[in-house]
């Protein structure tokens, strides 16, 4: 059973997580040496930087603590992709299966007004399964997790 004390924790500490996961994000546009001017307004300007950074990574050569990385800088762009183009906010979900009780996941709205969640890290994590790792495919099925209309 999850300690509903841990998950008020979680909560009180959105805001926190939510500006870690953005200050990764700029991180992240740097190290791609992506132009980071526009980066806030349209994250998946970065798309490019980002998938060849990923495609010239000695993933064969990664320990763990390298995937975690890669995994945190991916989630990171995700979530500031999903931020923007469908008014996501990351939120704070009971998990009771997980070792924490809860999991962090992005919200979003759909046309009806219906609220849609997507893990993000579980989204990412199916993908590093996978090679080559497609950054493309990562927004592809968060968006359709999301189920949320398009921004315009």
């Amino acid at each position: 059973m999850t300690d509903p004390k841990t998950v008020d924790n979680a909560r009180a500490g959105l805001a926190e997580w939510s500006a870690g996961s953005r200050d990764n994000f700029h991180a992240v546009t740097e190290v791609v040496g992506a132009p980071s001017g526009g980066a806030d307004r349209d994250p998946i300007s970065i798309l490019s930087y980002l998938q060849r950074y990923i495609n010239e990574l000695p993933l064969d050569e990664f320990e763990e603590s390298d995937w975690v990385t890669l995994h945190t800088d991916i989630v990171s762009f995700l979530a500031m992709a999903m931020a923007v183009e469908r008014r996501a906010s990351w939120q704070v979900r009971d998990a009771p299966d997980s070792t924490r009780g809860y999991r962090y996941v992005l919200s979003a709205f759909d046309a009806q007004g219906n609220t849609h969640d997507v893990d993000p890290f579980e989204v990412v994590a199916q993908e590093l399964q996978h090679r080559p790792i497609e950054v493309a495919r990562i927004l592809a099925n968060a968006e359709v997790s999301l189920g949320a209309p398009r921004i315009e």
